[in-house]
């Protein structure tokens, strides 16, 4: 058989029945587990500070030192076991090797918690001799349950992530299989080992085979709160649209001030406002932006949001009835059907409700990626955009346009200036949306902006 791996993580959580399939593995000729190699307190096992010449201190300078020594001392094809809380610096490089092989083991997250509530209990965490066990209840902890499986849940998305862009796929084995011999020797085809075994090992006991109900002391309360959560994570807002880039050239600089502009918003207000700081820097790439960064102690940033409908509405003045987007143009007048006047033109305020309100029609899919058209900044989620800010650094501040004095005095005073006045722009967009605004407008940009109406709790816009 040929092999295709050099070597495997086994990717789990405590009490998910790693130990059992890592004695199981390694009654594999040809495959060696080497335990927890990158448990932050210990290598590989409780209370081991070295292994393969390579100590605790060693590991924590530089734990691909450990992984290098382990592979080229460990006979045949070697491994260890990954839990979430393990050292984070060697995930990365295992995750995206096509030549390790990923086995991912897991379990019922109740059962794990439990199970982890009785050993916290007993002080037991794995048995060897039955006449040995200890036993105790555990205490369902709602909070703690939710938090448990918070953490299990991204940890898990990671992975999936990882070996997708990657193009890479693992082996999956739930707790329940690793009693079964056929599928552990089918482990053993997938890792290219031609071994096999005729029995499981027998060396490790289960500790606790009793039913859920007789394991936990106030069953009927965990059965309850179990019915309260999102098995099935129905209340999430579904998310198709495309990540952003940090947008570093649109930023805009002046004294310790760092603004980071969501287009669409009142980008000219504050703009003039930052004049009151001093010059202003801009045409920003990331390597003149952390110069920037460095040489300006105390600095803030910030962005300000925009109510949605506002939004929306001044991108459509600015850029869809003045032809700045005209590819976008042509396409909602031709395919979308939308009537828009000719450049220049001025169209009836019923009209240009009208043809405001189609537009957000199709922002509704332009956003969810159901369009074949880009979507432009001006009209990106703002969710989006601050997602992409963080890809480089996420802003100190998110100020909210309609409390923008309050919010603009905050930050100058933290960067230690008398804040200048703010500007009071004409802005006709606005008085023409204080005209044609209405019910049908908001629940439409609503339907667009889900995430944004979620995630930043805006209200109706008047």
């Amino acid at each position: 058989m040929e092999r295709k791996f050099d070597s495997f993580v086994l990717l789990a959580e405590m009490r998910t029945g790693s130990n059992f399939l890592e004695a199981n593995l390694n009654a594999i000729p040809g495959i060696a587990c080497h335990g927890e190699a990158f448990n932050p307190h210990f290598i590989g096992k409780l209370n081991q500070t070295e292994a393969f010449g390579i100590t605790l201190q060693q590991r924590e300078a530089d734990p691909d030192l450990l992984l290098r020594q382990m592979r080229a001392q460990s006979p045949g094809l070697s491994g260890f076991r990954y839990f979430h809380d393990h050292d984070p610096r060697i995930l990365p490089g295992v995750l995206a090797d096509p030549c390790c092989a990923k086995i991912i083991l897991t379990r019922n997250p109740v059962e794990s918690y439990v199970s982890w509530k009785i050993a916290q209990a007993t002080g037991q965490w794995k048995l060897t001799q039955a006449k040995r066990l200890k036993t105790a209840k555990a205490h369902f902890d709602t909070a703690e349950f939710t938090a448990h499986l918070a953490q299990l849940q991204a940890f898990q998305m990671r992975l999936m992530h990882g070996l997708q862009t990657s193009g890479q796929t693992a082996f999956y084995i739930d707790y329940e299989d690793i009693n079964d011999t056929d599928v552990l020797n089918g482990l053993a085809r997938f890792l290219g080992v031609e071994a096999a075994l005729t029995a499981p090992d027998a060396t490790l006991k289960k500790q606790n085979p009793e039913d859920i109900s007789e394991k936990v002391e106030n069953f009927e309360e965990m059965a309850v709160a179990l019915s309260q959560l999102d098995r099935f994570n129905l209340a999430r807002t579904p998310n198709f649209e495309p990540r952003r880039a940090p947008a570093i050239p649109s930023f805009l600089a002046a004294g310790a001030a760092l603004y980071m502009p969501m287009r669409g918003g009142p980008e000219a207000e504050i703009a003039q406002w930052l004049t009151g700081l001093g010059p202003i820097a801009d045409n920003f790439n990331q390597k003149s932006l952390r110069q920037w960064l460095r040489k300006t102690p105390r600095h803030r940033s910030f962005t300000v949001l925009r109510h949605p409908v506002a939004r929306a509405h001044a991108g459509f003045c600015s850029h869809i009835l003045t032809g700045a987007l005209p590819h976008i143009r042509e396409s909602l007048i031709k395919t979308y059907k939308i009537a828009l006047p000719k450049i220049g033109d001025t169209l009836p305020i019923a009209d240009h409700r009208q043809a405001f309100l189609e537009f957000l029609r199709f922002l509704k899919l332009n956003v969810a990626g159901q369009t074949g058209l880009r979507i432009d900044p001006h009209f990106a989620s703002q969710t989006a955009v601050l997602q992409g800010f963080a890809q480089f650094q996420g802003p100190d501040l998110v100020l909210r346009e309609e409390s923008l004095p309050m919010g603009l005095g905050f930050l100058a005073a933290e960067i230690g200036v008398t804040c200048p006045p703010l500007p009071g722009l004409a802005d006709p967009a606005r008085d023409i949306l204080a005209e044609i605004y209405d019910a049908e407008i908001e629940a439409t940009a609503r339907d667009a902006y889900a995430r944004d109406y979620m995630g930043y709790g805006f209200s109706d816009w008047r």
